[in-house]
């Protein structure tokens, strides 16, 4: 089973992915995505094989964003695609017996994934971020929770990570559509170690074993019913 909280690297240098990747690492995050963009592919194998060798260490895994060869040569445990990336039957044999996960920004494009077999879901944005080029369009509120929907009356069951522009005040008080992880990147983040204890210490004080058990219950509170990245 994946990890709840899915981290996407970023900085203005490769080192600064690394250093950045270091310290959720060390903040206890297990599910760790390296996406460089705009590098030569063996500069990307370098700094992928980097990563591997700190998610190796802290018993993490570690994702390659868009490339599956940068993937294989550096020996990573997952690649990410975009729907206009590389195929996942493609990716399959190129990368067998590895984790593939794929972007989804509609109800269509979550059936393609089930479909393909993905081991996990990218589904969003949830709302504006400067984080990602070409961004799709917003889903807000009201779109996690039609697709959140229509997956469970199709019984679609493969895990979904609400991305694009989530930040903890939405985990804490207006997030709740059961069944999302979060995933998160940098920016939203200081320091690192201070907002992830921040996320941590919301699920302890909650007894919930599950970011999605703890958005769940604030839904409960609050009477409304919300969704995650």
């Amino acid at each position: 089973m994946l990890h709840k909280l899915h981290y996407i690297s970023q900085g203005a240098t490769p080192n600064e992915h690394l250093n950045n990747i270091e310290a959720v690492l060390n903040a206890g995050i297990k599910l760790v995505q390296l996406r460089l963009k705009n590098i030569s592919e063996e500069m990307y194998i370098e700094f992928g094989s980097k990563a591997q060798e700190l998610c190796d260490k802290h018993q993490a895994i570690l994702i390659i964003n868009d490339n599956v060869s940068v993937a294989a040569k550096s020996n990573a445990d997952a690649v990410h695609l975009g729907l206009d990336d590389m195929s996942v039957l493609e990716a399959r044999k190129l990368f067998p017996n590895k984790i593939i996960g794929g972007t989804a920004n509609t109800f269509e494009n979550i059936k393609q994934r089930c479909n393909e077999n993905v081991d996990y879901i990218g589904l969003g944005p949830f709302r504006f971020t400067s984080t990602k080029e070409k961004l799709s369009p917003i889903l807000g509120l009201e779109g996690y929770q039609t697709i959140i929907q229509k997956m469970r009356q199709e019984n679609l069951s493969t895990p979904i990570y609400a991305i694009g522009g989530i930040e903890l005040k939405d985990i804490e008080s207006e997030l709740s559509i059961e069944s999302t992880q979060v995933e998160f990147d940098p920016m939203l983040i200081e320091p690192i170690e201070t907002r992830l204890n921040k996320i941590y210490t919301l699920l302890k004080k909650h007894r919930t074993q599950t970011v999605s058990e703890l958005l769940l219950l604030q839904s409960t509170l609050e009477e409304k019913v919300i969704s995650v990245d």
